[in-house]
């Protein structure tokens, strides 16, 4: 039970805490309750859980894999398994559900196509990364083994090159990381949400990764950009090179890459098909877009869309109408569909239990580092080994010179304890030696076999020697890395299946082929919005309006004249005539609200048309302040169709004044003053949200009632020169506390 409990200076929220076996509940701070239950559990999810570590895997992939290892089903000679069987085995590590662990091995399935290198090879319907629709079939109809690359990650763990830790329950143990023989945390993708934290590690090709490796160990002030040329994606598609943004991500692990679609135009048929896309959509999602444009009518350049996805690959076939440009709507798609599409990177990685998000360069330092524990504990396990051999050997070479005095002690010793002191008593070896020389077969106790195993101590020496060499210069280590790289390299390198194309300011321009022409726009003071050509007014005889209703505002502009719509919420919505469709003034229209999605309670205070964003917004406020904006200030590059903090919400709003040039301006009072001033006399702020500064000194309890523009000469009585002013009394103008605003 939460509640609060007031101090002297402060509140505390404090819950009852049952402590258990004691029968009693005493306060507990809710502060302490989150350290104590919640922190435990984030940290769970980001070192246990989400994010990949220094070997190119989080948890769940890891133990996958090691347990398909221990199954046997790296070895070529061995058949598929039923992918159930995998993922009860996996159970024994994960505790998780089946269902999660076979959505974990479906990802990394060469039939998904999610990886550029898949570890696990797959027979039955694995779905595609690419498609939503497409669902892999159950577990207990697809079979798989390991891919032959797995040997990479796998090679020499059984020689203490990584730490391993017991499982949940302690019946067996798992490795803490691969001994992976290259840089695999980018290699494939990687993607994980944490708490508090994400991590998105783009998949870049094996070669490339491998050789700025190489080129990193060789001189640390490689430049990396010269060798790993940008990502790889695993669906192909072309991304738009910018260098300094690729830098960018090199060096901070962080920003994103625009990556657009593969397709060609085939002419006989008048058809645009699609074979390659994003990585980060769907087919689904690419046919829905394009849907929703067609029948919004904001493309009307396509006759039909299907989608021709079959057993040869993925296809989005796109018929077009007669005159069709297919390079101008390939552009307009490009701006207004999934078909480019950026991909953010976050390189969050786990180093020794910490996440840190890190730039390439300091991800394969880091992974050097791994690498270079793996070689030395794995040469250690051999030194160890061939000393442990070399000891016995040397047993062997004592006996050679008296074999017969050996046999003789075995045949006459009468207690079978008793043969190995007695072996160690005549020929001066320890226990171990012993032990191996009587467990000699019979067969094995001849000149010509002792011999040969002896000639076996000089290579062991000078194996030895060698390694020893190896543990102490470093340099000898990074050798064995490169090698290493280098055969992986000649193994199982692929060509690139992403292009790479220069990002030229042709990729970003805005291709706008809407049709231009004369309209007439009204807007009704409850919101309902009408765009009709001259030639429909002009035809019209009557004029539909909501009982009650009237028109506020209305405009002779062009279909591509761009539309500002300012609200009561201090918000800014951008649009243009041309995504309101041509209608009659005997109807209604559309209803702003609804078609400009506001919020609750939201309504329109001015829309202001504009084809080149001159002139000022002037915002006038209760408390008589006044603030001049730019209209250039809301003029966006990106295509945002909702700014926030469009004026200031210090004091409510009067009235919004667009102003194409200095001009004159009435304000009225509650008290009953008024004035007139040049708007020469505000300064233009650049600041969307500013305060302005006082234009009208208002009396006690008064505040600013209306604006207006004005140019009769009736009003210079009120005009001022110099502002704040209070003004004069203005009764021949009007109560103004019956003005309707």
């Amino acid at each position: 039970m939460a509640r609060k409990r007031q101090t002297d200076k402060k509140t505390v929220f404090r819950h009852e805490a049952y402590i258990e076996g004691s029968g009693s509940v005493v306060d507990e701070k809710i502060t302490d309750t989150l350290k104590k239950n919640y922190m435990p559990y984030a940290m769970s999810v980001i070192i246990s859980r989400a994010l990949p570590e220094i070997d190119g895997f989080k948890p769940s992939h890891r133990k996958l894999l090691y347990m398909m290892y221990k199954r046997g089903l790296l070895n070529p000679d061995k058949e598929r398994s039923k992918s159930a069987n995998v993922v009860g085995e996996t159970m024994k590590l994960n505790p998780h559900g089946d269902q999660a662990i076979y959505e974990t091995l479906v990802r990394m399935t060469r039939g998904n196509e999610a990886l550029l290198h898949p570890y696990i090879n797959s027979k039955g319907n694995f779905g595609k990364a690419y498609s939503s629709k497409m669902h892999f079939a159950a577990p207990r109809y697809t079979e798989v083994k390991l891919e032959k690359i797995c040997n990479e990650l796998f090679r020499d763990i059984d020689k203490e090159t990584v730490d391993f830790v017991p499982n949940y329950d302690n019946t067996m143990t798992e490795p803490t990381l691969l001994p992976a023989t290259f840089p695999t945390v980018l290699v494939n993708s990687n993607t994980g949400i944490a708490v508090s934290m994400a991590s998105n590690v783009c998949p870049f090709n094996l070669a490339e990764v491998c050789e700025t490796t190489i080129a990193l160990m060789k001189n640390p002030e490689h430049d990396i950009i010269t060798t790993l040329k940008a990502p790889d994606f695993p669906s192909g598609g072309i991304i738009l090179y910018d260098e300094n943004e690729l830098r960018k991500i090199y060096e901070t692990g962080r920003g994103s890459i625009k990556v657009r679609c593969q397709y060609h135009y085939d002419k006989s048929s008048n058809c645009i098909e699609i074979t390659q896309i994003p990585y980060t959509t769907t087919i689904e999602a690419i046919i829905d877009k394009i849907v929703d444009l067609v029948k919004s009518g904001k493309i009307r350049e396509i006759s039909y869309i299907r989608d021709e996805t079959d057993i040869d690959g993925l296809k989005i076939a796109i018929d077009l109408k007669r005159g069709t440009d297919p390079e101008k709507l390939m552009q307009k798609l490009y701006r207004l569909t999934p078909l480019q599409d950026n991909y953010p990177c976050n390189f969050n990685i786990l180093i020794a239990g910490t996440p840190k998000v890190m730039g390439v360069k300091e991800i394969l330092t880091e992974w050097t580092a791994f690498r270079e524990e793996c070689i030395y504990r794995r040469t250690s396990y051999d030194l160890r080994n061939k000393k442990e051999k070399l000891h016995l050997l040397e047993a062997l070479s004592k006996i050679l010179l008296d074999l017969d005095t050996a046999i003789k002690i075995i045949r006459e010793t009468q207690n079978e304890n008793d043969v190995v002191p007695n072996l160690m008593k005549e020929f001066d070896i320890d226990r171990e030696q012993a032990e191996y020389v009587a467990e000699i077969k019979l067969r094995n106790i001849n000149r010509q076999y002792i011999l040969r195993r002896i000639q076996e101590v000089e290579s062991l020496k000078k194996d030895i020697a060698e390694i020893e060499e190896i543990l102490k210069d470093k340099n000898k280590i990074h050798k064995i890395i490169i090698k290493e790289l280098k055969d992986v390299i000649k193994n199982y390198s692929q060509p690139r299946k992403t292009f790479i194309s220069e990002y030229t300011e042709q990729d970003i321009e805005i291709i706008d082929d809407i049709p231009d022409y004369p309209v007439n726009i009204f807007i009704s003071a409850s919101g309902y919005f009408k765009k009709i050509t001259p030639q429909s007014l002009r035809m019209s005889s009557e004029y539909k309006l909501k009982e009650g209703d009237y028109i506020s505002q209305n405009f002779e502009v062009t279909n591509k004249t761009e539309l500002i719509f300012f609200t009561n919420k201090y918000y800014a919505y951008k649009s243009r005539a041309s995504a309101f469709d041509d209608t009659k003034a005997s109807l209604i229209g559309d209803y702003i609200p609804a078609k400009l999605s506001f919020e609750e309670d939201e309504s329109l205070k001015i829309l202001v048309p504009t084809v080149n964003y001159n002139g000022y917004m002037i915002f006038f406020f209760e408390n008589g302040k006044a603030t001049k904006v730019p209209l250039n200030v809301y003029e966006t590059k990106t295509n945002r169709k909702k700014l926030t903090k469009a004026y200031s919400d210090k004091s409510p709003l009067v009235d919004a004044i667009y102003v194409p040039n200095d001009c004159d301006i009435l304000l009225r009072s509650s008290s009953g003053h008024a004035l007139v001033f040049n708007t020469s006399l505000l300064t233009a702020k650049s600041k969307k949200d500013s305060q302005g500064i006082q234009v009208m000194s208002l009396r006690k309890n008064a505040v600013l009632a209306s604006a207006e523009k004005v140019s009769d000469e009736d009003y210079e009585k009120f005009s001022v020169k110099n502002i704040p002013s209070s003004g004069k009394q203005a009764k021949e103008l009007g109560d103004a506390n019956q003005l309707k605003l």
